[in-house]
Formats: C-alpha cells, structure tokens, sequence
C-alpha cells in the first residue's frame, strides 16, 4: 500500500465479528481468552482502587459516594515534573472525543486547582469550546494564531497575555482554547504553528487536553501524536466505533508508535443507560491493545450535547471520570 509522509493509507476493513477480532489482540503481549473471565464482574465499586489489569469502571451506585474523597485525588494532586500532553483520539466521530476531553480535564482541573487547559484541535468546527467555555470572549485558535509571534515574546508576562485567547470552564477549574468554524483555518495549522501553539501551553499549564480531529493523514494530528505523552483511545459501545479505534491502533504500530499505543488508555463511554453485551467484549479486547480501559456510565445531563457543566453531573459520573482521570495520568506520577 502507498503511505503520506511515512504514515500508512491504508483503508479499514469491514467490520468483523468481535469475537473474531479478540483473536488479534496484540501490544499488550495477553491471550485474550485469559485477560477478564467477566469483564463486568471485575469492575470495582468506583472509587475502591484500581482493579488488576487497569479496569475502572461505575458500579451503578451512588450510596456512599463522595468525589472530594475518591482515593485518587492524592495522586491527580502531585507534582508532573513537566507539562504533559494528552491527546484524545479516535479517526471516527461521534466517540465522544471532545465530551473525554472537556470531562477528563475538568476532573484534572477539580483535583489539582489549576494549570489545565482543554484545546479543541479539530480541523472543522469543533464545538469544544461552544461546550465547555464560557462566553467571556469571541477569541479562537485563529486569533491565537494569527498574533502568535507577540505571544511568544510576552516573556514574564505569557501566561497573562496568552489568557487573553482562553476562555475558561463554567466552574473555572480549567481553561479551554477553542476551535474556529473556518475551515481555511486547517491549512494555517501546519506542524510549526501547532508545536509552536503547543509549547506556548506547556509554559503556561501542567496538562494540557487535546481533542483531536479525525484525519489521521493530517499533518495536524501526527504532529499531535508525536508530541503527547499519553494517548486516550475514546469509543462507545459499537462495533464501528471501536474498530475504527482498533485500526487506528495498528496504523500508530506499524509506524512505530508501539510504546506510545501500549501505554495508551482506551476510554469506553455509556451514551445510553444499558450498553448491552458488547461492552464485556470490548472491555476485554482493549485490554489486549492498551495499558488500561476505564468504562465511564451514562449520565442524563449530557445527553442534549449542550454545555457540560461538570458540577451538575452525577456523583457517580464525577466520581466514575476521577478515576479514569487517575488511570490517565498514573505513569507521569513514578
């Protein structure tokens, strides 16, 4: 097959039976038919720990629950050593990409008081910034971009001057640099105005949260790729979504990327109340593929695509995103 800058073109398969696509489970080196006999069963009661093999997942029990005492906080609090870049990916849409990134950074931003920003990376309208900023300002990418040079020379003053583009959280526990509807942007987003855009936020915030967008022959997204330090595979409980996942996984493998895919967490979102047998069966698979899989439940409040507002989420969904969120960010913490 040909390939674009090194990066394969590969086009997916038709989607097969998961049972058969268990079978090729690699990048974790587990015979798939041993990694959960019940995958349900091995959930933890949310905020227990961490079950072995690095499943998270909501036991559908609120009794008891209370977020500013979930175990993980400590370690969502301690010190990063640097800035860290986690990018959510997943080449189809509808996986529920920008509602990880706005959530996952939004249970960071809770934990740690500040220095979180969520960036909305899609090349076409992403509506990251319509869903989780407030409206303080119009400012986009575009307008970043477009004065990036006096940004970049603001000195002792850029995390002042580089707030002016941001918008911030409903609650304010993290920021958000929005995407731009014009499409013409994307041809402006080459691979130095993106690491130039990128190390502007690593001096200006510990975390930083990309949505990314779903071209992976985009110069955009592998430049993304390449520079994070934690990849976040987002899916939901259908054969489409997850095998686009799943190919998108043998396309980082084959382009050397191996490292970065089996240190990845694959990330399972609840869009309805009962997501059915499937999600046993993909619980299993990606633990074949990826250091962890948090399974995070349905919640009524986002089911409009509005504004997510953190604060009026369940105390089980809260509690169900700090632990993903712990599972996320455990390596940057040894």
């Amino acid at each position: 097959m040909g390939s674009i800058d090194g990066w394969s073109a590969r086009q997916p398969e038709p989607v097969p039976r998961w049972r058969t696509l268990l079978g090729r489970g690699r990048g974790r080196g587990d015979d798939p038919s041993t990694v959960l006999d019940s995958p349900s069963a091995a959930y933890p009661v949310v905020g227990t720990g961490i079950a072995p093999r690095q499943t998270t997942a909501w036991s559908g029990n609120e009794s008891g629950l209370d977020p500013e005492l979930h175990p993980g906080l400590s370690t969502l609090r301690r010190d990063l050593g640097r800035a860290r870049v986690i990018a959510f990916v997943n080449p189809k849409g509808g996986v529920h990409k920008t509602t990880a990134t706005v959530l996952t950074a939004a249970a960071l931003g809770s934990a740690r008081g500040k220095g979180v920003i969520a960036w909305d990376d899609n090349e076409l309208r992403g509506t990251l910034g319509l869903r989780a900023g407030t409206a303080r300002h119009a400012r986009t990418i575009r307008h970043l971009v477009a004065d990036i040079a006096e940004v970049e020379a603001a000195g002792a003053s850029l995390p002042d001057v580089a707030d002016d583009y941001l918008r911030h959280s409903s609650d304010g526990s993290f920021d958000v640099l929005a995407g731009d509807e014009d499409p013409k942007l994307a041809r402006q987003l080459d691979p130095e105005t993106v690491l130039r855009v990128l190390d502007i936020l690593t001096r200006t915030h510990d975390i930083i949260c990309i949505d990314t967008g779903n071209n992976v022959e985009s110069p955009n997204w592998r430049t993304i790729v390449s520079s994070a330090d934690q990849l976040v595979v987002t899916t939901v409980p259908r054969e489409d979504a997850a095998f686009t996942a799943d190919w998108m996984l043998d396309l980082l493998e084959a382009d050397g990327y191996n490292d970065l895919v089996q240190n990845a967490v694959t990330l399972l979102s609840c869009p309805t109340p009962r997501p059915g047998p499937l999600l046993d069966d993909l619980v299993r698979h990606f633990h074949t593929r990826t250091r962890g899989v948090s399974v995070v439940p349905y919640d009524p409040a986002l089911e409009p695509g509005s504004a997510i507002k953190y604060s009026e989420l369940r105390i089980s969904t809260r509690y169900a995103w700090l632990s993903a969120a712990t599972t996320i960010v455990e390596p940057f913490m040894k």
